[in-house]
């Protein structure tokens, strides 16, 4: 199987062409966004926990390592293009993504760790006792805002962020 990798996706760690970018909240499409989005900074220079970081092309994204968005909508505010819209009509969530508990995890294979139930404001992350003392994590996608809180402290990213659109893991 022959695969090119281009200098971008090398420095980016992305060998597989496929790792996907997550824009701040509010953010329109991909297409949109890029089209509407300057690069003016402001979404960035707002956010209090710096999760928004310049990106390619100068373009926002999230870096989920720093912590989780509590979606206090600063970068909302801030954006003056108008890349990141409320949709007022409607009750939608700030974007599509969702959190994934692999296999890897420390808490399925018999090792305490609790880390992400812990961070988790929404309550989405519970844990089951089963037989040995084993604390399987138990993932409530309906209660899950994606806001990458918990993606943020797991030890050895057992956690990852995907978007509900697109079936590609990421690991932020």
């Amino acid at each position: 199987m022959d695969h090119n990798v281009s200098r971008a996706q090398l420095l980016r760690g992305d060998l597989s062409g496929e790792k996907t970018v997550f824009r701040p909240p509010w953010a329109l499409a991909e297409i949109e966004f890029i089209e509407q989005c300057t690069g003016c900074g402001d979404c960035i220079a707002i956010c209090p926990d710096t999760l928004i970081i310049q990106g390619r092309g100068k373009l926002p994204q999230m870096d989920f390592t720093r912590g989780g968005c509590d979606f206090c909508g600063d970068c909302l505010t801030a954006c003056e293009p108008a890349a990141l819209k409320l949709d007022s009509e409607q009750a939608s969530p700030p974007w599509d993504i969702k959190a994934t508990i692999q296999p890897n995890c420390l808490s399925m294979n018999a090792v305490i760790c609790r880390s992400c139930g812990e961070v988790c404001d929404e309550r989405a992350i519970r844990f089951k006792l089963e037989v040995g003392g084993v604390a399987t994590p138990l993932l409530d996608l309906d209660q899950c805002t994606g806001c990458g809180a918990c993606f943020a402290v797991c030890p050895i990213r057992a956690v990852t962020l995907s978007s509900i659109n697109e079936p590609r893991d990421q690991a932020a």
